[in-house]
């Protein structure tokens, strides 16, 4: 069990991204959450290729049917899959958007994925081994807040966290370089891991957009929480909270929002 064999099979099915040809879309519950073709070819792939590699492992998946967490998936491999992390940007042309793979072993990350194959660029980590792209080792930025870009997510399928959403990057605004809005969690937390951005955060993310992001960028000097500065559950939708080196405490804007993460838990 290695972390290339995963390499290896998220990488060709980069490739199902590359070739799409604009796919029939979906709709599913929640403001313009989208499916499409691809996602579900990307998924079954993702799916049985991991199945063969590692036999045995139960599957968490964003589509087909294979969303809905179950206790079993506390113990043993899991692997933890968005076969498009950024659909929207998928269907417009507007990118990025990555693939996410984590493979939790007793419920906490321990091997991760992120591969934007747009710009070929390979995000991986194991567990107290570092995080690389590509092949070489990365580092988060050790600048402070205020010398830093940051980053932050709408939650666009709860409308009941959308003013919420926009009023704390409204405060969080004036203490950084400025803001930036990608559409993909994963990418986003990828970009603080690599030093491209200082911080993240988003009020609501489901399990298959955090769990890989998440340990690529701790194993990059992240610190990485839920909004209320706690450790990630693991087991279902959560607040993130992604901060470099260089960030010392969450910012006192978030303070105020700490009963957010779990009214919606």
């Amino acid at each position: 069990m290695t972390i290339d064999e995963i390499i290896g099979i998220v990488r060709d099915a980069g490739n199902i991204i590359l070739t799409a040809e604009r796919p029939k879309v979906m709709e599913k519950s929640g403001h313009a959450n989208f499916c499409t073709e691809t996602d579900e070819k990307v998924q079954g792939y993702l799916i049985e290729r991991l199945s063969a590699a590692f036999p045995g492992a139960e599957f968490l998946g964003e589509e087909d049917g294979q969303d809905e967490f179950s206790s079993k998936m506390k113990d043993g491999l899991c692997f933890v899959i968005d076969p498009i992390d950024g659909t929207s940007n998928f269907i417009y042309g507007y990118r990025p958007s990555v693939i996410s793979v984590a493979l939790l072993q007793d419920g906490r990350p321990y091997m991760a994925v992120v591969y934007n194959p747009y710009d070929d660029m390979m995000f991986s980590a194991v567990r107290g081994q570092g995080a690389y792209m590509n092949g070489e080792r990365i580092e988060s930025s050790d600048a402070p807040l205020s010398d830093s870009l940051a980053l932050f997510g709408t939650s666009p399928y709860y409308e009941e966290l959308r003013d919420r959403s926009f009023d704390l990057a409204k405060k969080l605004l004036p203490l950084c370089v400025d803001l930036r809005r990608s559409g993909t969690a994963a990418w986003d937390m990828c970009c603080v891991a690599i030093g491209r951005c200082g911080l993240y955060f988003e009020l609501r993310l489901q399990i298959w957009d955090y769990a890989a992001a998440a340990l690529i960028a701790e194993e990059a000097g992240c610190r990485v929480t839920d909004i209320e500065g706690k450790t990630l559950s693991y087991t279902g939708p959560s607040s993130a909270l992604c901060m470099s080196r260089g960030i010392k405490e969450i910012p006192e804007c978030f303070h105020c929002y700490y009963s957010v993460a779990m009214s919606f838990s």
